[in-house]
């Protein structure tokens, strides 16, 4: 694994995520999925029926393996069941110290709260399910695009041992996280990601003219660009320090 890699990946979980909001953006809110249940009318052991729609599939994909690759960071890691698919040997890029670090209660608060009412309309239409198997689908990219951060910690640190190793061991998060932005580089994934968003949200006929008025898109490209600049990258250098802490370890 080298920084091109690293890149490529990043690059490509951008289409990911942009698809899945655009997917989401389909339905409303659909608030009674995220409320707390009604004694007596709500029968699921959970905070909210979402809770519980997550909590349920998390225990499948962990049955069919999707949390032995250690991209895959789960939202309810307590008490997954084992895998009952063949183990693979993936390899060990990680510092084992490091590779437990996860933010996905940050995430979760994030999506719900700020992110899902700049994307989703007001309303309910009672897809519940359907809702939530693309909130999932949400919170997946976004949490795999920002624990990605421990692999980009990782190259990083390779490249540049001596540089680190010296904030590393001073305990220097402040100095780290200055080591670790690039403004450019975040002005041009803002830009990037927006232009996407404008170009895979748009309506094509079959005369292969465009309807690229504000009005027919399927969502709006700045609240991709906000979603990086004020969550997603932000959240991705926390990961990013919080695992170069641990790298000495």
């Amino acid at each position: 694994m080298d920084l091109e890699s690293v890149r490529d990946s990043l690059i490509r979980q951008e289409d990911t995520i942009i698809f899945s909001l655009i997917e989401r953006a389909k339905f409303p809110i659909n608030s009674w999925a995220n409320a707390p249940p009604q004694n007596g009318v709500d029968g699921f052991p959970a905070p909210s029926f979402l809770h519980f729609f997550v909590r349920e599939a998390e225990a499948l994909h962990a049955k069919a393996g999707r949390y032995e690759n250690p991209e895959e960071n789960p939202f309810f890691p307590d008490d997954l069941p084992f895998s009952m698919v063949p183990s693979h040997d993936y390899k060990q890029v990680l510092h084992p110290a490091g590779s437990s670090i996860n933010v996905n209660k940050s995430i979760w608060d994030i999506y719900f709260n700020k992110l899902l009412p700049l994307v989703a309309a007001e309303g309910d239409d009672g897809n519940y399910g359907l809702t939530a198997a693309s909130d999932l689908a949400c919170l997946q990219a976004i949490s795999r695009r920002i624990h990605y951060g421990k692999f980009v910690a990782e190259v990083k640190f390779k490249d540049a041992p001596d540089e680190y190793g010296s904030a590393i061991r001073n305990k220097d998060s402040e100095g780290l996280m200055k080591m670790l932005t690039f403004e450019a580089v975040e002005e041009m994934v803002k830009k990037r990601v927006e232009k996407k968003a404008m170009v895979f949200g748009q309506e094509v006929s079959l005369n292969d003219e465009v309807n690229k008025t504000k009005e027919n898109r399927k969502i709006d490209p700045s609240v991709v660009s906000r979603l990086y600049e004020e969550w997603v990258m932000p959240l991705t250098k926390q990961v990013e320090v919080e695992y170069l802490l641990r790298r000495l370890d």
